[in-house]
């Protein structure tokens, strides 16, 4: 597989990541894609963050008001 890398701010940030290392540009994708990775390895996935929250908000009793458009359109100051 190849990459073609088109935008012009990505490919200065591997540039200068190479240039400042030492490194080629393939090594400074390489070592960036993989510290990125490592940071990440492990962590739960956001439906698994979100998880939580949704069952504490389903958790709570209807309050049996209904909201209409005229009521989001307040919230927001429309008339």
């Amino acid at each position: 597989m190849s990459l073609d890398i088109h935008d012009p701010e990505t490919e200065r940030l591997v540039l200068v990541l190479a240039e400042r290392d030492g490194i080629s540009p393939n090594e400074a994708i390489k070592r960036a894609v993989g510290d990125a990775l490592k940071r990440t390895d492990g962590l739960p996935s956001l439906w698994e963050r979100i998880r939580p929250i949704q069952d504490r908000a389903l958790s709570r009793a209807a309050t049996g008001l209904v909201a209409d458009k005229a009521f989001y359109d307040a919230l927001n100051g429309n008339p």
